[in-house]
């Protein structure tokens, strides 16, 4: 359904089957009843894209508000899925029914795990996307999503009304108002304007406001977080110049060629949508003494490096790392866009010169001579509902991890998952994310489907049953070593060894395993991806206990809830310093765990804070087995007086 109102329109996913007709309003029409809605989200790229449809499977009448319809799914800089760390989130996202794995598995032209020589804790599934493809899917998917309408249109202003009794907070958000003076209502509104928000696009000492190329930036919007309260800063991120792709000479180039066979990201998906040797291969080459002196010497050219604003750490521009690490070759990794594209990214040249001094840099390098939001959208509609948030706590997953990082210790430089963030990788790996959420998000959020559920259900299941029949098979190590000859196990040993023992051998896997003990082994590997997760179990069976009594502990500091509505500023029954009571009150930690992780909370203040809060549950338990109390005493007189 489109439906076009004033300069914003309206495309809806079609409900029932009734076909509605496009309806188009002049100025003079008589204006429909204010829109209400469950959930409204801000803003249509990746984070929104996926809060809005998780709201939308969790039941909630959900509306996406973006500036341009035709560019959802857009994928503005790097056209890659994945990587290390990053790889563990997508999992995760997928494990609770979102969209970005199950597009990327259907939009790739280049699929590769990363970190291969180390433990599969640690693998980093990637994806290099068809930048054309992935929109078409992603277009396709979001416009077909029940219960969820698109909006083209800017979100001038929020609407604000009186907080609830039930929420702390000076205000309630209860809508939006559109730049062109409309308004819509809703329980829950989400944002996810990504770069938007007063944007400013950079290229040398250029600067003009833009959401990104194209796109106008959202002043009101800002301004109106501002005047909340919000901490409104700027971190900058930067891009390559792109390079046509008949211009570059390939042959002298590194060639790299993409794994055979290809990992899908979701767990839905057994292959990708194409075969390896149809996919298109990266190539390697780098940067050379004269790209260091270009950048040093048009430094005064350049507003990135001339300015305080701090860049992405971890994803640097070329001048910060001629800067930070002089005299040395960097990588560049040349990606292509697409299937049809004839253009190639760049990866490792993202700059702010101005455009002479970037074609003159990359006609510098060796063949170029010629030459970048799912649990908002579940909570709001869990909101709306009245039921309890659903919290991934850092214990459960890596998303845990990226939400209390941010929560707790904020940032001043563009945040970057890396496997070093997280205490519990071994238990917070890629392939075991639908059993880690998978089945928490049917049971307490309601946002995945009954089929992935099924699967999660019966993939637990078979591990639990293989991992129990692995164990019970038990022979001597002489035994095992005339089964599998390969195996490099020592015949010395005096005791039984189990099958599961055996797996944990570098040369052993389930194939082997049932060739030498084919019952009941073998119906284990039909499935290429329940043999392969049995093998991961029985790596890490030993560690893992350990770390799962590690957990026990981090989960009993995360179970004991801080008050919502504790004023640190005023509050007087716990001894706090001043530094303390304003750190507290800027993050609002939800648990005694997130207050430790608070730079400058100290151990005596988390003490304090810890018997306060024990206080707190032992007066409330108290206050409410008072009335129980009170109501047996009415019974037992009452009872008296029948018997009487």
């Amino acid at each position: 359904m489109f439906y076009l109102r004033g300069c914003g329109r309206w495309v809806a996913a079609s409900f029932t089957k009734q076909q509605f007709p496009l309806v188009r309003l002049s100025s003079d029409s008589a204006a429909p009843r204010t829109p209400h809605f469950d959930v409204i989200v801000i803003g249509g790229g990746h984070a929104g894209t996926e809060a809005a449809t998780a709201a939308a499977r969790c039941g909630s009448r959900t509306l996406l508000l973006t500036h341009r319809v035709d560019t959802i799914g857009q994928m503005s800089c790097n056209p890659s899925f994945g990587g290390i760390g990053k790889g563990h989130l997508m999992r995760e996202v997928d494990a609770l029914d979102g969209l970005c794995s199950r597009i990327c598995d259907q939009s790739g032209v280049h699929y590769k795990v990363l970190n291969r020589r180390k433990g599969p804790a640690v693998w980093g599934l990637r994806a290099q996307i068809d930048r054309k493809l992935y929109k078409q899917n992603m277009q396709k998917e979001i416009l077909n999503t029940p219960l969820l309408t698109v909006q083209e249109g800017a979100v001038e202003d929020l609407i604000l009304t009186e907080p609830e009794p039930e929420h702390t907070g000076k205000c309630r958000v209860s809508g939006v108002v559109l730049v062109d003076g409309s308004t819509v209502y809703a329980e829950s509104v989400i944002l996810t304007t990504g770069t938007f928000l007063r944007g400013m696009i950079v290229i040398g000492l250029e600067m003009h406001p833009a959401g990104r190329l194209g796109d106008q930036p959202s002043i009101g919007l800002a301004q109106t977080l501002e005047k909340l309260g919000f901490v409104v800063g700027r971190l900058k991120t930067g891009t390559p110049p792109r390079i046509a792709k008949d211009s570059i000479n390939f042959s002298i180039l590194n060639k790299q060629t993409p794994d055979n066979p290809s990992v899908p990201f979701s767990f839905t998906n057994e292959t990708v949508w194409i075969k390896p040797e149809d996919q298109l291969p990266c190539y390697l080459t780098y940067t050379n003494p004269r790209v260091d002196e270009i950048v040093l010497n048009n430094l005064h050219l350049n507003s990135h490096v001339k300015e305080t604003t701090r860049g992405p750490r971890y994803c640097p521009s070329i001048e910060s790392k001629v800067l930070r690490f002089p005299n040395r070759l960097h990588q560049v990794w040349l990606e292509p866009e697409g299937m049809d594209s004839d253009l190639i990214y760049p990866q490792g040249l993202s700059m702010t010169l101005p455009t002479e001094l970037q074609e003159k840099m990359i006609t510098c390098i060796r063949g170029l001579e010629k030459a970048k939001g799912v649990i908002a959208g579940i909570n709001a509609s869990l909101r709306v509902s009245r039921k309890p948030p659903f919290v991934v706590s850092r214990t459960e997953g890596y998303i845990g991890v990226l939400i209390d990082d941010l929560t707790t210790l904020g940032t001043s430089e563009p945040y970057r998952m890396f496997t070093s963030r997280v205490e519990f990788r071994l238990s917070l790996r890629p392939d075991n994310a639908d059993i880690r959420l998978t089945l928490r998000g049917y049971k307490d959020a309601g946002c995945v489907s009954q089929q992935r559920y099924e699967r999660a259900c019966w993939m637990k299941s078979s591990l639990e049953e293989g991992i129990s029949v692995l164990k019970s098979i038990e022979f001597s190590s002489s035994k095992w070593k005339n089964l599998i000859p390969e195996v490099s196990i020592s015949t010395s040993r005096s005791l039984p060894v189990r099958a599961l023992d055996v797996l944990k051998y570098e040369e052993v896997d389930m194939d082997s395993l049932a060739k030498a003990v084919p019952e009941p082994l073998k119906k284990y590997t039909k499935c290429r991806e329940l043999a392969e997760r049995l093998k991961i179990e029985a790596t890490y069976e030993s560690v893992l206990f350990h770390q799962l009594q590690e957990i026990k502990g981090v989960q009993q500091d995360e179970a004991l809830q801080l008050p919502k509505d504790i004023d640190y500023l005023t509050i007087r029954d716990v001894s706090l310093s001043h530094e303390v009571r304003e750190k507290l009150h800027f993050s609002r930690p939800q648990t005694i765990g997130a207050a430790s992780r608070i730079p400058g909370v100290t151990p005596a203040a988390i003490i304090n804070l810890l018997r306060f809060v024990k206080t707190t549950q032992q007066r409330q338990a108290a206050m409410n087995e008072s009335p129980k109390t009170d109501q047996c005493l009415r019974n037992a007189d009452r009872l008296q007086e029948r018997q009487l």
